[in-house]
């Protein structure tokens, strides 16, 4: 954690070199006539496209495949940083960096929006565990996974594109009304799914699902902590396997961007299926080739999440 605050903070000192170099020097979607956004995870730069239209040229700083929580700035993003228009980022610690760069970029040229200031972020203690792994955070930052909260984020990247660029004020509205009726239907099927479901328990790999398992009355049962790095004590894994089989947890689901291997060996104790329930923290590089979006992954994950609570289809 250390080394990462440090490299954080040597970043910061190239950051300043790198603005001191670019000057103001205009419009950066001159070139392409697009305003020029930054995200800081998958789910925002997606929001960010569907919302945005042709209006924006949107790019993520994790590049796909990477794990968002071990993810370090580069130089490069730096200067991709200090040359756009909007920085969108999520908060609540999983992108530490942010705050330090925030600092750094020239607030007449670069709008900065936390996705999450204006939600309610669940601490440990509600989602009823010991601490989060997120640089610090005491807050589970994973709020997209929420079709309600995902809502509320897009609505503030709605917000942030027209106070940039009011002169496509209806065409961002229109868009955003749009990606807010998916919303509520997606939130629809997953309360329809829950009130189905003759078990309310569901054990997860990467403690991620807390704001989803608190909207719909659901209970997730984690394997490690609220980031992938956390894995438990011999003692803490004694008492995960006690706890699934007191559950009758037949089925553990694993994410799809780090191995869980932890999760492998209370899969052999607990004799449990393996399922896959994806945190949608990035696209991997084989479902950017298959043009998968939040939409289609959070598809994916009703129809694991259903087999996991013992709903027929």
């Amino acid at each position: 954690m250390r080394k990462k605050w440090l490299s954080i903070l040597m970043l910061g000192s190239v950051f300043t070199l790198i603005l001191s170099g670019c000057g103001k020097s205009g419009n950066v979607g001159a070139p392409s006539g697009k305003m020029q956004v930054v995200t800081s995870i998958y789910p925002l730069e997606d929001f960010t496209e569907k919302i945005g239209g042709s209006h924006v040229q949107v790019t993520n700083l994790v590049p796909p495949g990477v794990e968002p929580h071990d993810y370090d700035l580069k130089p490069r993003d730096l200067m991709l940083l200090s040359q756009s228009d909007l920085f969108i980022y999520n908060g609540a610690g999983l992108d530490p960096y942010a705050e330090k760069v925030k600092q750094s970029l020239d607030p007449e040229k670069t709008e900065v929006v936390n996705a999450t200031r204006h939600i309610r972020l669940l601490s440990p203690e509600e989602e009823g565990k010991q601490g989060d792994g997120h640089s610090g955070s005491s807050r589970d930052p994973h709020v997209w996974l929420d079709p309600v909260l995902a809502k509320q984020e897009a609505l503030a990247i709605r917000d942030a594109l027209i106070a940039k660029d009011p002169k496509h004020r209806a065409d961002y509205e229109k868009n955003y009304e749009q990606l807010a009726r998916r919303f509520d239907r997606l939130n629809q099927e997953f309360k329809e799914l829950a009130d189905k479901a003759p078990q309310k328990e569901f054990a997860v790999s990467h403690a991620a699902f807390g704001y989803l398992a608190k909207r719909y009355g659901l209970h997730q049962l984690a394997v490690s902590g609220l980031s992938p790095e956390d894995e438990p004590s011999p003692r803490e894994l004694e008492q995960i396997i006690q706890q699934l089989r007191a559950h009758h947890i037949h089925v553990i689901l694993f994410e799809t961007l780090v191995s869980g291997k932890i999760a492998e060996v209370v899969k052999r104790d607990v004799k449990a299926e393996a399922g896959v329930l994806n945190p949608i923290e990035g696209l991997t590089k084989e479902e950017k080739a298959q043009g998968k979006d939040y939409f289609s992954l959070m598809e994916e994950n009703k129809i694991n999440l259903a087999k996991a609570l013992g709903v027929s289809r």
